[in-house]
């Protein structure tokens, strides 16, 4: 079986675990930090802003099973791609929405729709999500790993709390852009 590589940048990488493992071909998702230039942070040093890594996840999938393509409709679905600044009640350059492409395809892929968004009438502002080549990626410490399993409640109350929810539900499900991304991706 071939195994592909894909990492993702696009606020808490707790809601981004969640959201990648229920998708059907993902093999493995890791929360950590990616694109910086420390070396094995920590969470508290990347909290700081100052390594210039973000919270990421790292996926491994089954591309006989799951797309890129289906891959980046699940994160885009999942981040407000307008905020460059965070993500919905994370605040802070370590918080901006990237996608780390590690390949050709995945660049290729990732730039379209990117702009078919922007050229769609859904968001106001600019989408403002970046493309970035792959550079490294570290594992988060062990207590981030499934915390939406590990802690059900307070990782509800959390990404209801930030804004995350209800931003996903009606921009992506009720004002269809998700369907937009399905159509012309």
């Amino acid at each position: 079986m071939e195994v592909k590589v894909a990492t993702f940048g696009g606020g808490c990488f707790w809601c981004l675990e969640e959201a990648f493992s229920k998708v059907e071909g993902v093999i493995k998702v890791t929360p950590g930090y990616a694109g910086g230039d420390v070396e094995n942070p920590t969470y508290e040093e990347v909290c700081s802003g100052k390594t210039g890594h973000v919270e990421a996840v790292q996926l491994f999938y089954d591309p006989e099973r799951v797309s890129f393509r289906e891959l980046l409709i699940t994160y885009l679905t999942n981040i407000d791609p307008t905020d460059s600044k965070g993500q919905f009640a994370d605040r802070g350059s370590q918080y901006r929405p990237v996608i780390f492409y590690h390949d050709e395809e995945q660049r290729r892929l990732s730039e379209k729709a990117l702009r078919v968004l922007s050229e769609s009438s859904l968001f106001e502002e600019p989408v403002s999500v970046k493309v970035e080549p792959f550079k490294n990626f570290y594992p988060a410490e062990e207590y981030h790993h499934r915390y939406y399993q590990k802690e059900p409640m307070r990782y509800y109350h959390y990404k209801v709390n930030s804004g995350r929810k209800t931003y996903c539900e009606i921009v992506w499900e009720k004002k269809g852009g998700r369907k937009l991304l399905e159509e012309k991706l």
